[in-house]
This record gives structure tokens, sequence and C-alpha cells, in this order.
């Protein structure tokens, strides 16, 4: 059974917005429906750790992922690293007190869902949320450095797709239903959210442009109408681009600034993050004046869309300042 809407080459959800609108939505389901049918208790810390298989994946990675992040360690018996960092996860997890779940999975016994995430080696460890993969680390790692992704894991899970994890009693028997949360009051924004997010279903890119601009009129520092703005925007620029001539262009031309940024807005909807951004940094470096300027506030437009959390982001605007210093 393949992984759904796998980022495993760093691909960027352009429906980001739309899909963490719906991660929400399930996530209340799911606590509303653990209440009807009874299930008030929290869960034990016992069930904060599961051993997965290929059979189990879309019931315990899958659609768990859209209540509480997953974190997913492949490992094997033979392999000795893997037996220094899955006691560190697995402590971990019981530490972080439901705000992930922690899948593990032995490479041994499934094979084709090592193939499916591309596990070159191991221990690897990725992260599943809101129905979207990503890999966090490869090899062994430091408990701060682990600590590090973890804390960035459940900030992004929360922020983005209103995943808060899952309540524990330590006192509750193991396969306990999770506790139902309060239901998150709606914001004064939500409706004008809805109706970007119909509208980007509806393939309506210039209403959405319009209701993420409506939210931003009120709201200037709103962080989900600023990401959906960039989405949207992007969307709209590549929609009718013809990505045989861009390229070509680009490769004709490459000191052409509108050229360049052609070429990076396909980069960045075909998951090439790195590339769409070393290609700007690099015209940055051989244009002047308003071309430069050019690229560089398109560059900037590009980080919206990747989110200012992603590591990516951080590395590129590091080299932005290089380049333009």
């Amino acid at each position: 059974m393949q992984p759904r809407n796998m980022s495993m080459s760093g691909v960027v959800d352009l429906a980001a917005v739309k899909q963490a609108q719906e991660a929400k939505a399930k996530a209340e389901q799911a606590r509303a429906e653990a209440a009807r049918n009874g299930g008030t208790g929290a869960v034990s810390p016992a069930d904060l750790v599961i051993d997965v298989d290929e059979a189990r994946f879309e019931s315990d990675v899958l659609q768990r992922s859209t209540e509480v992040p997953v974190v997913i360690d492949f490992w094997a018996e033979w392999c000795e690293p893997c037996k220094q960092l899955s006691p560190v996860l697995e402590r971990l997890a019981v530490e972080y007190n439901g705000r992930f779940l922690l899948a593990k999975i032995d490479v041994d016994a499934n094979q084709m869902l090592m193939q499916q995430f591309g596990v070159q080696g191991i221990p690897a460890v990725f992260a599943v949320v809101a129905g979207q993969a990503l890999p966090l680390f490869q090899g062994a790692a430091g408990e701060a450095q682990i600590r590090q992704t973890l804390d960035q894991l459940v900030q992004v899970a929360e922020q983005r797709f209103g995943l808060t994890g899952l309540a524990v009693d330590p006192e509750a028997e193991p396969g306990a239903a999770p506790a139902a949360a309060p239901e998150r009051p709606a914001g004064p924004h939500d409706a004008a959210l809805e109706a970007a997010v119909r509208a980007l279903d509806a393939g309506d890119l210039g209403g959405a442009v319009q209701a993420y601009k409506n939210v931003l009129a009120e709201d200037p520092g709103n962080t989900e109408a600023k990401l959906g703005l960039a989405q949207a925007e992007l969307l709209q620029r590549v929609q009718d681009a013809d990505p045989q001539r861009v390229r070509q262009d680009a490769a004709d031309k490459p000191g052409d600034a509108q050229a360049q940024i052609a070429a990076a807005d396909l980069d960045l909807v075909g998951g090439h993050v790195e590339d769409a951004f070393g290609r700007l940094i690099d015209t940055v470096r051989v244009t002047a004046g308003d071309d430069r300027d050019a690229v560089r506030l398109r560059l900037l437009e590009l980080f919206e869309v990747v989110g200012a959390e992603d590591p990516r982001v951080a590395a590129a605007r590091r080299a932005l300042a290089r380049a333009l210093f």
C-alpha cells in the first residue's frame, strides 16, 4: 500500500492550506466520534509507541496522522545504531506526553514500506503529519538534535494543521480511546479562510487569492492567509506555462532575471525546493539594479510558499545575504 501525499524529495504541497483545514476538521471529527462512543478516557503511555506493519500502515499511521504527528522509526534487529536510537525515541515519545506517536517498522519484515519511503539505510526516521510524509533524519543522532527536530515537528503540526496531540493518562489502560478535546472556538477569519479553501478546491485561483487578501487586509500577520496567498499566486503564475519552453529559455539565458524567475517557479511546483532557491540566488549574484531586486523579491515570495520553519529556507536566507553583501 503506497503512502499518500509523500514528500520524500522535498515536494512542496501547494494545497497545504486546504489540507490543513481538512486535517483540522478530521481531528475534530475523530474527537467528537470518540466522545459519542464513550471514549472519554485518555490513552496509556504504552499506547504512544506502537509496532506497525504493512497491513496496518493505513490505519495506524495515515489515519492516526490526522489526529497526532506520527514519527516512524525504521529499524532492524541486526542494526546496532538502531539499538541505541530506538530507546531514545521511545523514551521521548513518553516524555512528550502525547504530542507525537512513535511507530516502529521492522524493515526486514516490511520491505515494501522501506522501499516506498526511499529508505537507503537504517536507522532512518520519518514523520507523517495529516497524511503527508517527510524525512526527519537518518543514522545516529544526538538527543539534543532529536529534541530540536521533534520540537519543530510538533510546532508545525499544531500551527499549520491544528494537531494538538493525544491526551495521556498514566493510569489509563493500554488501548483506551483518547479523551475528547474541547472544540476549537471559531476564529474571526475562519469563514474567509474556508472561502479561500473552497475556491482552491474549485480551481478558482483568482477567488482564492482575493479571499486571502481580504483576510490579510484585516489581519496582516495571519500566517495561514500569508501561506495560502503565496501558494495560490504561485499556482496562478504557472498554470498556463509551457514547462519545456520555460526551461529551455532559462538554459539559453542564464543571466536573464525573468527567465530564471519563471524556471524557479516551475522548480518549486515540481518539488525541487533547493534547485529553485539556488537558481535565484545564483541569479542575484550576476544581476544588478531592478533585475536583481525582482529576483530577490521572488525568492522572498517562494520562502513564504515553503514556510519560515523549513530549514531549507533558513539556509537559503543565509546564502542570499552572502550573495547580496
